[in-house]
């Protein structure tokens, strides 16, 4: 075990040996656990100095940033996985090295130099034409191509339509469910009130397969009411982790620019609403402004829409299944300076684990990757 990520998951509090586990297909889990004590190394002490004052900066962190200064880190990050997903394009295709163990993040290739004129166009446009609102982004054209499509092709005008969901939701009209019974139906489903609190802690190990991956990575994950949570992949090239530790958040990413960053904002508060998935008893009060939005369909199932917001410009979507009343996607959106980013939960095989119905299998993505992990 490293313990260099047991050091980052909690100030004071992790779960540890346990006295019940339940191992079917899927996530082996295990509830009741002791608490023994881990001390955050200097890195994440410094981190978290910095996280409760004042952020540290892109052009601080990073070499050769010229357009995309004052910006927090995490932000920069998001903003850099915005840009991988709209053109569909792979780190080391702007960045010469990445990926290995010697890159050379500074070095100015072409589309680096390119990418900065579209910053400064994008941002043009917003402020000339939309108040300084983030109505255009790289998304906005590039749709996942490198090069925008100007026409638009005969097979997609007579096809079937493609539909791009909105990150905020119309609120549905009346006749549906209201934002009270979703939730009360969500936590009956899962066990009741009383059980649902009586759940405290838990850990779980299983296997994870990182997107187009045929591999599997040992993960483990460990949370403790009322909502914090460490998920730990350990890949071949080094652990991934993110925690949450009631107070500050965390990621540690392998062979990247920056292998630990601190996360304030939206994204904190979007690691927190991680950690409060958990422990769903008090989910409803974990945000603000819940609407009740037109249901969807997903995987041929028919969902009731919740949507809810944080303090800090954070959006949240929540998928509930009509006839179960269990949760089965939660959509985060964070802001950046370059629009918001996403973050998805999906869950599915829910199993019994102390008289509390929790996802033994579930697929937790964001711009930058995709992990299925059970």
């Amino acid at each position: 075990m490293n313990i260099r990520w047991k050091q980052l998951i909690f100030t004071g509090i992790v779960v540890g040996v346990v006295s019940i586990a339940l191992t079917t297909s899927g996530m082996n889990f295990s509830e009741r656990s002791s608490i023994p004590r881990f001390v955050r190394p200097t890195l994440a002490q410094g981190a978290q100095g910095q996280n409760a004052a004042r952020p540290q900066m892109s052009e601080a962190a990073f070499k050769n940033i010229q357009v995309m200064k004052g910006m927090p880190v995490d932000e920069f990050m998001g903003a850099m996985g915005l840009f991988s997903a709209a053109l569909a394009f792979c780190c080391k295709e702007c960045h010469v090295g990445a990926g290995t163990a010697n890159p050379k993040w500074d070095e100015d290739l072409p589309r680096k130099q390119i990418a900065r004129r579209m910053v400064n166009m994008v941002n043009a446009i917003n402020r000339d034409n939309f108040g300084g609102r983030q109505v255009v982004t790289c998304w906005t054209c590039h749709r996942g191509a490198p090069t925008p499509s100007a026409t638009p092709p005969i097979d997609m005008v007579y096809g079937e339509p493609v539909l791009y969901p909105a990150d905020v939701l119309p609120p549905a009209n009346e006749g549906g469910p209201t934002v009270d019974q979703v939730f009360d139906k969500y936590i009956q489903a899962i066990g009741g009130a009383q059980r649902v609190a009586a759940l405290t802690s838990y850990s779980a190990k299983g296997t994870s397969n990182l997107f187009g991956e045929v591999n599997a990575d040992p993960v483990e994950v460990y949370a403790k009411a009322p909502n914090q949570i460490a998920m730990i992949v350990h890949q071949r090239e080094g652990d991934m982790a993110r925690t949450y530790d009631g107070r500050n958040g965390w990621v540690m990413l392998p062979l990247t620019v920056i292998e630990l960053y601190p996360l304030g904002g939206s994204a904190l508060d979007g690691a927190r609403l991680d950690g409060q998935l958990s422990f769903p008893g008090s989910l409803k009060q974990s945000l603000n402004n819940w609407k009740v939005s037109y249901p969807v369909v997903l995987d041929g199932r028919d969902m009731n829409v919740l949507q809810g917001s944080g303090a800090n410009g954070m959006v949240a979507t929540l998928y509930f299944d009509k006839q179960t009343g269990l949760l089965r996607r939660a959509i985060r959106y964070a802001t950046s300076a370059m629009g918001r980013v996403p973050t998805q939960w999906d869950f599915s095989d829910y199993k019994p684990v102390a008289g509390v119905m929790m996802p033994f299998k579930f697929t937790y993505a964001w711009i930058s990757g995709r992990r299925n992990t059970r």
